[in-house]
């Protein structure tokens, strides 16, 4: 069932997803100076939904996360934009693209939290590309969890764009299984 870890039948919250995500991103893409890794991460970012889908490492993200064939596309699309970040900081992405001088215009910022299934992912991919190519990095945790859960985050995303020293709480109103903040 969508949202459901297959194996124990436990709804994994909002939180947990971002860190089974972050942990797939550890052990997989993050350690890019090692030619597996590096490879994988090249595949991702560079593949069609279907070749994703087709990699061992994202079926294991999928299984972790309880994502099945119906969530083949978001599961693609969150794998693409992991293997985009170089590394992981406390920032978040909006805290990052924001704030009083930010990167990514309003108008684009905009854009962006409208966005949603290819068009969200392509939209992320650029924002990604404006941080500093050095060290594309920001909140892991909290970026795929928004990811797998867009249209609950999309009003927090706003928060955090415009008032980037005030992080707005890493909740879900909308799911019951999620009462906890983090400071990931």
């Amino acid at each position: 069932a969508a949202g459901q870890e297959r194996e124990s039948g436990m709804t994994l919250s909002f939180k947990q997803r971002g860190a089974v995500a972050f942990s797939w991103w550890k052990q997989n893409i993050s350690r890019r100076d090692e030619a597996g890794h590096r490879g994988l991460s090249a595949r991702l970012r560079r593949a069609d939904p279907i070749k994703i889908l087709c990699e061992r490492e994202v079926q294991d993200l999928g299984r972790d996360l309880g994502m099945g064939p119906m969530q083949g596309y978001d599961l693609a699309g969150l794998a693409t934009l992991l293997a985009e970040l170089r590394g992981n900081r406390e920032e978040t992405l909006a805290q990052l693209l924001g704030g009083s001088k930010p990167i990514l215009s309003g108008s684009r910022f905009e854009r962006l939290v409208r966005a949603e299934g290819e068009e969200l992912t392509t939209g992320m991919r650029r924002a990604i590309h404006m941080l500093n190519p050095n060290s594309r990095a920001c909140n892991v945790a909290k970026f795929a969890a928004d990811l797998l859960n867009w249209k609950a985050a999309r009003g927090r995303w706003c928060f955090e764009y415009f008032e980037p020293d005030v992080s707005a709480p890493y909740t879900n109103a909308s799911d019951p299984h999620d009462s906890e903040e983090t400071t990931e």
